[in-house]
């Protein structure tokens, strides 16, 4: 007879290294965007690199089971290209010398809120599942809170910082984390197509570096498209904070 407090036990033992791995993870990732420069490369090249690892197991991993070297093949093109956004769109966006450091935090905000009050949220209230095929514990009341709570916190970033918090850059933070759960759950999809439950188990509680840093890149690459679009090459952060 299954005991019904297992998995309450076993979701709180994971909810606990969750937390404790962020509490590692979190202030060396905000410490290496204040640094900036080669430390900053090197930092998120190592992540990316960990990224198109993980991404290459999967694909490897299936691939075994009557799939063609050229599939495989394909799946490595978009690894490639999935690691490559997450290597070079922080760069593009940190290398702004002016604001560069506030767009990173804006975006760890956005992306780091969103997806907590997401899960608080979600657990909290329940309701109608987001994509039950993909996500089946996502809900709407997960991703309206978690948005919502995303872009507060992403907004006082911006406003500690002393910039204006204008309407437009109150859409841009709606976009981005909207964005960040739209990668979320491109991820799921992926894994849930490789027939994976995580990445990887490189993070206790978390699974791999992938499932940590889905959000942020479909996040940092919308950020940076913005940003291009409106600052140029010599300055993507302030085009996309300052409106």
């Amino acid at each position: 007879m299954t005991d019904p407090a297992a998995p309450r036990s076993a979701g709180l033992s994971n909810l606990i290294l969750r937390v404790i791995s962020s509490l590692v993870l979190a202030p060396i990732a905000v410490l290496v965007a204040w640094v900036g420069g080669v430390p900053f490369v090197v930092f998120w090249t190592v992540a990316a690199s960990i990224v198109l690892w993980e991404w290459s197991a999967l694909a490897k991993n299936s691939s075994l089971v009557g799939k063609s070297f050229g599939w495989f093949s394909g799946w490595m093109i978009a690894g490639l290209v999935y690691a490559g956004v997450l290597l070079l769109a922080p760069i593009v966006l940190r290398r702004d010398p002016a604001l560069g450091f506030v767009a990173i935090m804006f975006l760890f905000a956005i992306v780091w809120v969103t997806d907590i009050v997401a899960y608080f949220v979600g657990r909290a209230l329940g309701g109608p599942k987001l994509w039950p095929a993909v996500s089946p514990k996502k809900t709407w009341s997960g991703a309206v809170g978690g948005t919502l709570g995303g872009v507060a916190v992403g907004l006082l970033v911006v406003k500690l910082a002393g910039l204006v918090v204008a309407p437009m850059l109150v859409i841009v933070a709606l976009v981005l984390s909207i964005a960040a759960q739209a990668g979320d759950l491109l991820e799921s999809a992926i894994k849930r197509h490789f027939g994976a439950k995580d990445a990887s188990q490189l993070i206790p509680g978390h699974g791999g570096l992938m499932d940590r840093l889905d959000g942020f890149l479909t996040a940092v690459a919308a950020a940076v498209m913005v940003g291009l679009l409106r600052g140029g090459l010599e300055g993507p952060a302030r085009g996309l904070l300052v409106w």
